[in-house]
């Protein structure tokens, strides 16, 4: 098995190097990792200038540009051999909840599964961030359970593991996002020059954190292993919505 290993904190983040040490015991790997921090990048995809690529000294592929970017060099030409599967960590820090929505981590996951690879992000939920190694041997766990076990194809897993010693953490638990309050407000500042600068505010707390959610899966010092997909439409809404369009559909001015 081979598999392409990405990040959103940069190649040289601890936790990619703990992840591809636990993996290369299983499968042959490739890094391809963004060459600097792109927390918060999304699935953003860089069309407006070329890529630049430079293979380091620990033998990984170091990409100018975002998660998306990796992914999707690795996978449409970069890499002689294409991989059978991509794994996007180990994230420092939580990816919960409505987190997913702006996550570079999650989005190397689901631009492996765009493009057609079982795929899973992996992140670790703490304030200080130390045991990473439980998180890349649980994350090799949950792999070799999938060669064993292939998932549906349209399922990326997003994994979180609590900031814990392996003795600590318990089961490995199936949940759904929760969700947060809103933002907290943005914070104004002035440059040295005097002119506005402006920094967005934090990521609000837990409001929708009960039981089967990701957030209270983590609070219990449990593994939340979350099934994610690419289709966002909301199906149950098409027949509503159509009937709803009724009277725009039949009216004589509709588009004047």
């Amino acid at each position: 098995m081979h598999i392409l290993i990405t990040n959103d904190d940069g190649y040289l983040a601890p936790g990619i190097r703990f992840l591809a040490e636990r993996l290369s015991a299983i499968a042959e790997i490739t890094v391809v990792a963004p060459d600097r921090d792109r927390s918060g990048a999304s699935n953003s995809l860089t069309l407006m200038r070329p890529l630049r690529v430079r293979e380091t000294e620990l033998g990984y592929f170091s990409v100018d540009g975002t998660p998306t970017d990796c992914v999707h060099l690795a996978i449409s030409g970069l890499l002689d051999q294409k991989p059978d599967m991509v794994v996007s960590g180990i994230n420092s820090g939580a990816n919960l909840g409505d987190d997913v929505l702006y996550s570079g981590t999650v989005a190397g996951a689901l631009e492996g599964r765009f493009l057609g690879l079982p795929a899973l992000s992996v992140s670790l939920v703490g304030k200080s961030c130390r045991h990473y190694e439980v998180a890349a041997e649980i994350t090799g766990q949950i792999i070799q359970n999938i060669t064993i076990n292939p998932l549906p194809d349209n399922t990326i897993l997003n994994v979180n593991v609590p900031d814990r010693s392996l003795e600590e953490v318990g089961r490995l638990q199936a949940t759904r996002l929760g969700f947060r309050h809103k933002a907290e407000s943005m914070v104004k500042q002035s440059d040295p020059n005097g002119l506005p600068i402006y920094w967005v505010g934090p990521a609000g707390p837990a409001q929708d954190a009960g039981p089967g959610t990701d957030f209270y899966a983590v609070e219990h010092s449990l593994v939340s292993i979350t099934p994610l997909q690419i289709d966002l439409t909301r199906h149950a809404s098409i027949k509503p919505l159509q009937q709803w369009l009724t009277d725009l559909n039949e009216s004589e001015d509709r588009f004047l």
